[in-house]
């Protein structure tokens, strides 16, 4: 079995979650079959970038397009991949970031993280959204298989998408053990953030409308000023973040709020040893994996009771209604002042989160590879 890995969408640093995705996804899949072929088709960019697994552990073809450009991303998916594909002989196209090939000498399976587009089309930035509304749905429809995270995103694609359950494969991601030395003091963070002995809350998510990061604004402004805590938004930096910091001056927390771009993962993980809290107000979500990132590494989780982001966080965190700033602020205080409710938060994440392996995901994918190609 030859499976090409559609990551055209892929530029280092710049994708969020897809990212992971296929970082993990290739590093799990490459351990639990060894003799599998896997070609990765990337992007300029990413190949002009640091090597990555794509390049490192499999094989990889440069399909010649600037990603950054939509219209780029489009025309390298839609008209260099199928013949690229065809030249490499692979069997199966697996398009890893929500569209994909509509045509191709070769079984296709594409994975629809989520339909933010259709929920929320203002998370996507000048005519993208548009571009998903067509691209998505076909994708869906040309496929021979289709993969998503969670039984909220299935549920989503069967409704809006009209695409027969029996079609549809549920993927769970997955989550990093945290480093060995994780439990060790770090005040290195502290003074680079310039936190002091503050509590600390962390919500780490793209800035973006439907991260709810506004409401979290208004929320962190509710909370006493003698009580509130510090709060740091890492994630890869949008137009939406300059709306963000007129939020947080409007409302008087632009002290308390430290904005932060993407950072590598050993400063993220500097940040979760030091947090008290870590808060995830995402209005709609295909997954919500940085909440279970967030409990792999210790760190009480107050979440949205939306959807998808409720099926993974389970009762291991505290849920709150992502439409009121007030439950939000509600939710966070809950664990910064009640140690006792912080540790059985702490200790039910640790649990939820083993429950999720990329070794899982890899043998789930592999089993929509042989049902894609009709051994299963």
């Amino acid at each position: 079995m030859h499976i090409g890995l559609n990551l055209i969408y892929l530029v280092p640093g710049e994708t969020g979650g897809t990212e992971t995705y296929a970082r993990e996804l290739i590093s799990a899949l490459v351990r639990q079959r060894p003799d599998l072929r896997l070609t990765a088709f990337i992007n300029l960019e990413t190949a002009r970038a640091v090597p990555g697994p794509w390049s490192e552990l499999i094989g990889s073809v440069t399909v010649p397009v600037r990603v950054r450009r939509r219209i780029e991303w489009v025309r390298g998916e839609q008209q260099l991949l199928p013949g690229l594909a065809r030249a490499a002989g692979v069997d199966v196209v697996h398009s890893l970031a929500n569209t994909g090939p509509a045509r191709g000498a070769f079984r296709r399976i594409v994975t629809i993280q989520d339909l933010i587009h259709r929920f929320y089309p203002e998370a996507h930035f000048g005519l993208r959204s548009a571009g998903m509304r067509l691209l998505v749905p076909l994708a869906a429809k040309r496929s021979s298989r289709v993969i998503v995270p969670s039984e909220a995103t299935r549920d989503d694609v069967v409704r809006l998408l009209r695409v027969p359950a029996s079609k549809i494969d549920v993927v769970p991601l997955a989550v990093d053990p945290p480093p060995p030395a994780y439990g060790d003091a770090d005040g290195d963070i502290r003074t680079r953030y310039a936190l002091g002995s503050r509590q600390l809350v962390v919500a780490a998510s793209a800035k973006r409308p439907h991260k709810n990061l506004l409401r979290l604004l208004d929320a962190l402004a509710l909370i006493p000023s003698e009580r509130r805590p510090a709060l740091v938004l890492p994630g890869y930096p949008t137009p939406h973040e300059e709306e963000l910091r007129q939020r947080a001056e409007e409302v008087g927390v632009s002290a308390d709020v430290r904005f932060v771009g993407w950072i590598p993962r050993d400063e993220l993980d500097a940040l979760y040893r030091a947090a008290a809290c870590f808060v995830f107000p995402s209005l709609y979500e295909g997954f919500g994996l940085p909440v279970l990132e967030a409990m792999a590494r210790g760190v009480p989780v107050a979440c949205s009771d939306r959807g998808a982001i409720a099926e993974v966080a389970g009762d291991a965190a505290r849920a709150f209604d992502p439409e009121s700033a007030r439950a939000i602020a509600a939710a966070i205080e809950s664990i910064l002042g009640n140690p006792r409710e912080a540790e059985r938060l702490r200790a039910a994440g640790y649990e939820r989160a083993r429950k999720f392996t990329w070794s899982d995901t890899a043998r789930l994918t592999l089993e929509s590879y042989d049902r894609a190609l009709g051994s299963a």
